[in-house]
């Protein structure tokens, strides 16, 4: 279907289905983003042997955003691990903040979603902010 990338969940996947699927993956040429939420879920995704990690900073049952938790799992994503910083990246601040707790990378998605001027936001997040087009 033309992806990159596929997004794995270790909340919803048991130890086996996730290397199975980060396997598929890889045999497909596809980036797995293996997501975990906590320190037990990253412990998960190392032993799955996984290359992206990424911290969600929304719960999944309540959805609230704990903009500490990256922060809090950074450390312990080894070296060599792509570490990705998710959900509730509201302004540079933000991508500022998990750069220096040691994020490569960050996925946002809500905040450009209800932007007016998206380009405009794009900008911002990355300290570079656009005039309006």
């Amino acid at each position: 279907m033309g992806a990159d990338a596929v997004l794995l969940i270790v909340a919803g996947l048991e130890d086996e289905e996730l290397r199975r699927c980060a396997a598929l993956a890889d045999e497909l040429g596809l980036a797995a983003l293996v997501e975990v939420h906590d320190e037990r879920e990253l412990e998960r995704a190392l032993a799955a042997g996984s290359r992206i990690v990424g911290v969600n900073q929304r719960d999944l049952r309540t959805f609230v955003v704990d903009h500490d938790r990256a922060c809090a799992l950074a450390s312990q994503i080894p070296a060599g691990v792509l570490a990705v910083a998710e959900s509730g990246i509201r302004d540079a601040h933000d991508a500022r903040r998990l750069a220096e707790a040691g994020y490569d990378a960050i996925l946002v998605g809500e905040t450009l979603v209800r932007a007016e001027d998206r380009p405009g936001q794009l900008g911002e997040l990355v300290g570079y902010p656009v005039g309006r087009r």
